[in-house]
């Protein structure tokens, strides 16, 4: 079955890095466009970052030029480097399948001084 974990979350703070990882099993990894969705308190779940099966990559503005998307189809994993990292960025991470297809449980990243 599919299967999608997340790691890497914590706490940070303001202008600090982190980077999450997404292991991926129970599909054929190279078929599939993945992505990177957060949820902040009270909020929407929002896609934050999109890497297709051919690496092309896609952000939305609020992190272009701060997080980096990557995946290594060697080891079916998806990253999400993020750097100078905000209070707003304050989230539940979660890494999936497509758009919304399949989810990973979620890390928390909690960006605070």
């Amino acid at each position: 079955q599919v299967q999608l974990v997340e790691s890497g979350g914590g706490l940070v703070q303001p202008g600090g890095s982190l980077r999450l990882s997404c292991a991926a099993s129970g599909f054929i990894f190279t078929d599939y466009t993945m992505t990177w969705y957060r949820q902040a308190p009270g909020k929407e779940r929002e896609l934050v970052a999109v890497v297709t099966s051919a690496g092309v990559r896609r952000y939305t503005d609020s992190v272009k030029g701060r997080f980096t998307i990557s995946r290594d189809n060697a080891k079916n994993m998806v990253y999400l480097q993020m750097n100078t990292l905000k209070p707003e960025d304050t989230a539940v991470y979660y890494c999936s399948r497509g758009f919304g297809n399949y989810w990973g449980q979620g890390t928390q990243v909690t960006v605070s001084s």
